[in-house]
């Protein structure tokens, strides 16, 4: 079952796995692309004196993915690969800081690794059962609040097995009335608040203490920073985002408080699993790609940021040279002899030493699906060609950091940067 948003709503969709009683997995995407407002982003290209229209490739949006059990909800999320989200629930029982302790997860959790940590604490005997319920049915509701917000984007529902082992199920027809009001109430918020994501901090102390109990005023004084979303705010005062929201939201109207736009994702301001302090170190990547121009552009293009590289274009010998390096990151073209990008990354992430390691599909084709494959073998994010250098460095200082200072640099020998803005045109005439 695949289509679009505008074809049937997400309420539908879930009525009729619940009905079905399907086990398996739905992904969900926004959209991100509107055909009919390109604005600036339609350039001018010239071929052989002839000048044309160029679109850039649909930009992908966020992902949602949930996971069903006869027609039950076992788990939802989105699809950042973040222990933000956990680490904020952890904060009710005092126990964020045990994610930094756990070295290796004991169930497989590719596609869904915030779940198998969650497991991980549970087996520890770090948080309870019950304590973990609590925390997976709000992860399920904040998920779903986000799902029945959305009125435009793409799914696929895959029947497969279920996500493995369960902690708990939940009926969807109540779940979804219950959420749907909270979503219809959300919308009395406007304009004063926009989004889940904006974070409120106090502009009118003196005014607010005197409307406020002493321990209410602490309370907002103590989260309403201008760091802490709403969202945010909900999960370490256990509760729901609407109730939250309600209770600040005459303030906002009155302008004692101020909402900020969140600068940066969730998934940037705590630690992933995977994230280190590079300030003593080049972080190495590795680019697997049968087409050698590739390999090459890629090398340049890192190695002048300060990245080691290295090129591999036989996938087959990636396999045993992965394991001797042993990257920060990994580019893996999809489209390969021998050995495709999906195959390749679902065995590496067969393995304890790459299961957490961010894997970057490279990518010919812009399809919703082709994406969807992606995230189901277990790819941290994907990079569609053709793609520039400011792309590439994007996406490394997102899950690596940035390169090693000490090692960037240009000497007589290399190419200037206009020269280096043509050398990226190699991944354009690059095939998939």
């Amino acid at each position: 079952m695949q289509g679009t948003l505008n074809e049937i709503d997400i309420r539908s969709i879930l009525q009729l796995i619940e009905l079905g009683q399907r086990t398996g997995e739905l992904l969900v995407e926004a959209h991100s692309f509107h055909a009919n407002s390109l604005g600036s982003d339609v350039s001018h290209k010239f071929i052989q004196g002839r000048s044309y229209l160029e679109t850039p490739p649909r930009r992908p949006g966020p992902f949602w993915f949930v996971f069903f059990l006869n027609g039950q909800i076992a788990y939802a999320a989105n699809s950042d690969h973040s222990l933000s989200r956990l680490r904020d629930y952890l904060r009710r029982y005092r126990a964020e800081t045990a994610l930094d302790d756990i070295e290796e997860l004991s169930i497989d959790s590719t596609n869904a690794p915030e779940y198998g940590y969650l497991w991980a604490l549970l087996e520890n005997h770090i948080i309870t059962p019950a304590q973990g319920r609590s925390i997976l049915r709000s992860m399920v509701h904040e998920t779903l609040f986000d799902l029945l917000s959305l009125h435009n984007g793409y799914f696929v529902f895959e029947v497969g097995p279920a996500l493995a082992p369960q902690l708990t199920t939940l009926e969807i027809a109540p779940l979804v009335t219950k959420i749907m009001k909270q979503v219809q109430e959300w919308k009395q918020f406007h304009p004063h608040i926009q989004s889940p994501n904006q974070c409120p901090v106090i502009t009118d102390e003196t005014k607010l203490k005197t409307r406020l109990p002493e321990n209410a005023f602490r309370t907002l004084q103590r989260w309403a920073n201008g760091k802490n979303s709403l969202r945010q705010m909900a999960r370490y005062l256990n509760r729901d985002i609407l109730t939250v929201t309600r209770a600040i939201y005459p303030y906002i109207q009155r302008g004692w408080i101020q909402l900020l736009s969140s600068t940066l994702p969730e998934t940037l301001a705590v630690r992933q699993p995977w994230e280190s302090t590079y300030s003593d170190y080049a972080p190495s990547v590795v680019c697997i790609d049968d087409d050698k121009a590739v390999g090459k552009t890629v090398e340049y293009m890192l190695q002048a940021q300060g990245y080691e590289v290295t090129a591999i274009q036989n996938p087959l010998e990636a396999l045993s040279l992965l394991f001797q390096i042993k990257p920060a990151l990994i580019l893996c073209d999809v489209v390969m002899p021998k050995l495709d990008g999906y195959e390749l990354c679902g065995m590496l992430r067969q393995s304890t030493v790459f299961r957490q390691t961010p894997i970057i599909m490279l990518t010919g084709k812009d399809g919703f699906i082709d994406r969807v494959k992606a995230r189901m073998v277990g790819s941290t994010d994907y990079l569609t060609k053709p793609f520039g250098a400011s792309e590439l460095l994007m996406l490394l200082e997102k899950y690596v950091g940035p390169g090693d200072p000490e090692k960037m640099g240009f000497d007589s020998s290399r190419p200037t940067l206009e020269e280096e803005v043509e050398a990226t045109d190699i991944t354009k005439s690059a095939s998939a």
